[in-house]
């Protein structure tokens, strides 16, 4: 049986994702809030786009902040994986992003498989 995700572990998985986000983007959420489903973990993050992707959509390109955003959580997927493994200490087995521009929403979501020994012990 794979290890319970408890309620410590979703506020750390949205306190350091959002970090993550922060510290690569120059600006991250302003909310962030993760959820468990099955084996399924959703870290929803409410704002976070930049003055200047604010000004593209607002220009109507939207498309490109999409596919901008989305190549760049790619790069990220390596970042976001090790961070979910080590807080859950459960292995991901599928990561994927989402953006959503009008409401500023990005989802982040994990499908994590059995146990590993990354786990950490104290979340203080």
């Amino acid at each position: 049986m794979a290890k319970a995700i408890t309620g410590e572990m979703l506020a750390a998985i949205s306190t350091e994702i959002a970090r993550l986000k922060a510290h690569h983007y120059g600006k991250g959420p302003l909310e962030s809030k993760s959820y468990m489903n099955d084996d399924f973990l959703f870290c929803v993050m409410k704002g976070g786009l930049t003055r200047v992707e604010e000004t593209l959509v607002a220009a109507g390109d939207e498309d490109l902040v999409r596919r901008v955003r989305l190549r760049f959580q790619e790069q990220m997927d390596i970042a976001f994986r090790d961070a979910i493994e080590k807080i859950t200490g459960r292995t991901v087995i599928g990561y994927q992003s989402q953006l959503m521009l009008k409401p500023d929403y990005a989802i982040e979501m994990f499908l994590l498989g059995e146990e590993n020994d990354l786990a950490e012990t104290d979340l203080g």
